[in-house]
């Protein structure tokens, strides 16, 4: 284990002083109808690359035959995983191999509408046969009465009644509820991290918790699209999980083809959820087909739908998803033919667009300030502002170009124009004085982005030797003789030693920076902090020990090394830390107390650098945060964190919470 010991002469960190500074994932994309061999490709060669959080793909169930892509949001069977995006054993690989490549899985669940389509037949995408209201393990007494929804001002008869003629699944008797949350708890042991809900608004709020609880309560977002004067309202959801708030994109269409000056104050004073609790889009499947509604942006406006995303995803309101799909012009067509290829004039692949790409790495560096600070515009379609001291975005939505000397707030330097070129250093470089000013020149109908993390000219951000202030430290002390004991320099400013400790009389030891007693430090006032030519540091503890020691800020830290999980009781036998900290190994933390795990991590503050907890190193328990909020959930969004150097991290197995520490 490694256990704070209380010293005489060290300070010994309480609990109650830990403070989380992480924040939740940032930007997730929609591939639409892409094949679970293709994503799996894709979370592999781009998606973990760029930083993207998170995958939602086309519902992996069996559904009714036929070319156009509705088909796959009308299911046969849960049991069977054949589906225009291949089977089974292709997806259960798919979410292997991108949550080894830091991608996570969102499914999208169908449960409230089953198939009734039957123009191509009644054999189903997996051979399953059936017909409306009978299908491989749902029978007609499984469903609501067989009704059409003719009454958006009546709640009862939108959640009892079927959407477009499909069969409505009842939702508040037992088996269905068991069927729908089986299914569910089944991804989600093969390491789905969560769940898209299709047509929430048809289920009623109560029903579908309970859905989501016997399922466990894996994370999801809900899909609810408010109208003004229906019955049924998003808000009435939100104690459930995130929404889907559709007024977001059609607020930002509005303004974009208005003056995006107004955008300043986009968020809950506009009539939109809390932030914590929606999704945001700038278009999606639906609505990019006119569907549910109109007055999106779609990649059909080009420069203008790029600005949008460009915004959406520098801008510190709720949890964004990048729409990527295909071509077309009837609205009801399914995908091209064959593999997707991003290559040929089919696939839209929005996502993979510079501007939109290189914009989630700005969203995960500057996710640690969330907050619009140095706001300028000039009137009407020309704004700028950065994220705290971390980013600086400048969009340019009108017809003629920007050249302005703008305040940044960031740190002075070179900086990469990350929306100049494919790759985030391919492009012009923006100098940041050292006053905070930077000049933009930005065409029309066009962006610039600098941020902390694409520093220009060679600048390290990523596997860079440590720094630190002086060039050597040893130990010195009763333990070896008053002799020198080399520390090692693990990460900035931080050094590190492991020693064996007999408890004797007097018992202490001092920092000595040279070997010769000429710069050696030690703690005068016992409060973890060295002082030059201070106290000898006493201590009675016995057994092995790390010392750990910032040449910075000059504390130091005496932690007993080893394992003792079983000399303390925790709701679960092991927990394992997993990031990029470790390039996403299963990690083993100790168990210092009474539920409390702990490991001490060396971060190193890479662009996208995060973590979550696994309690069985395979995934099919893990644990992170949604809310930014030090609390704990089950396949909850990835842990970020811009931190440097060596930190202790905690999470507690009973009140679900972590801590991160600075050594």
């Amino acid at each position: 284990m490694k256990t704070s010991i209380p010293l005489i002469g060290a300070l010994a960190f309480a609990a109650s002083s830990f403070s989380s500074v992480a924040s939740a994932g940032t930007a997730f994309v929609h591939l639409f109808e892409w094949k679970w061999d293709d994503i799996a490709t894709e979370c592999e060669s781009f998606l973990g690359p760029k930083g993207f959080d998170a995958v939602q793909v086309s519902p992996p169930h069996e559904h009714t035959a036929g070319p156009y892509w509705w088909t796959r949001y009308q299911p046969v069977s849960y049991n069977n995983l054949t589906s225009r995006s291949g089977n089974e054993t292709q997806f259960k690989n798919m979410v292997n191999r991108c949550n080894a490549a830091g991608v996570k899985i969102y499914v999208d669940v169908v449960m409230n509408n089953w198939a009734s389509y039957q123009g191509h037949g009644n054999v189903a995408s997996g051979g399953s046969s059936w017909t409306p209201r009978n299908y491989p393990e749902l029978s007609g007494q499984d469903f609501h009465s067989d009704c059409t929804i003719s009454n958006y001002g009546d709640a009862n008869n939108v959640w009892d009644c079927g959407l477009y003629g499909m069969p409505d699944l009842n939702t508040g008797a037992s088996y269905p509820q068991d069927y729908v949350a089986n299914y569910m708890k089944r991804l989600t042991s093969w390491g789905v991290a969560g769940f898209r809900i299709d047509a929430a608004k048809h289920i009623r709020p109560s029903e579908l918790d309970t859905v989501m609880a016997k399922a466990q309560r894996p994370w999801a977002f809900l899909e609810v699209i408010g109208a003004a004067g229906e019955a049924v309202q998003p808000g009435q959801y939100t104690y459930i999980g995130p929404v889907t708030e559709f007024k977001y994109g059609t607020d930002l269409a509005a303004n974009f083809n208005g003056q995006i000056k107004n955008l300043k104050t986009l968020g809950p004073s506009w009539g939109l959820q809390a932030s914590d609790k929606a999704v945001v889009f700038v278009d999606n499947h639906d609505r990019e087909r006119g569907h549910g509604g109109g007055g999106n942006l779609t990649y059909k406006e080009g420069t203008k739908y790029n600005l949008a995303n460009v915004f959406m995803l520098a801008y510190p309101y709720g949890y964004p998803k990048v729409m990527s799909g295909y071509k077309f012009t009837d609205t009801d067509a399914g995908p091209p033919a064959g593999a997707t290829n991003c290559s040929n004039s089919e696939w839209v692949c929005q996502h993979r667009w510079g501007n939109i790409a290189n914009m989630v790495e700005f969203r995960n560096f500057t996710v640690g300030a969330w907050s619009v600070n140095n706001w300028w515009d000039n009137g009407a379609n020309q704004i700028a502002f950065s994220r705290g001291d971390k980013g600086f975005v400048v969009i340019n939505n009108e017809s003629y170009a920007l050249s302005q000397t703008l305040y940044t707030g960031l740190p002075a330097g070179n900086y990469c124009n990350v929306l100049a070129g494919a790759d985030k250093c391919s492009g012009d470089v923006i100098s940041v004085a050292a006053n905070g000013y930077a000049t933009f020149n930005v065409p029309a109908n066009a962006a610039a982005a600098i941020h902390g993390g694409a520093l220009a000219g060679g600048g390290c951000v990523t596997d860079c030797p440590p720094v630190s202030n002086v060039p050597s430290l040893n130990v010195r002390g009763t333990f070896n003789g008053w002799g020198n004991l080399p520390m090692t320099l693990v990460a900035d400013n931080t050094w590190q030693a492991t020693f064996t400790l007999n408890g004797q009389a007097n018992q202490r030891f001092k920092v000595d920076v040279y070997g010769d007693w000429s710069l050696n430090y030690g703690d005068n006032g016992a409060d973890g902090v060295l002082d030059q030519t201070g106290a000898d540091i006493y201590t009675t503890a016995s057994g092995e020990f790390r010392l750990t020691v910032n040449d910075q800020t000059m504390r130091y830290t005496l932690e007993q090394v080893g394992q003792c999980n079983a000399c303390f009781a925790g709701n679960f036998s092991q927990m394992y830390f997993r990031g990029t900290a470790n390039n996403w190994s299963a990690t083993p933390m100790a168990l210092v107390a009474n539920n409390v795990w702990e490991l001490v991590v060396n971060f190193d503050g890479q662009s996208n650098q995060r973590f979550k907890f696994d309690v069985n190193a395979d995934w099919s328990h893990n644990y992170g945060d949604n809310g930014a909020n030090g609390s704990l959930e089950r396949t909850g969004a990835d842990i970020f964190t811009n931190l440097v150097g060596q930190y202790r991290v905690r999470m507690n197995d009973q009140a679900m919470t972590y801590s991160i520490q600075p050594l």
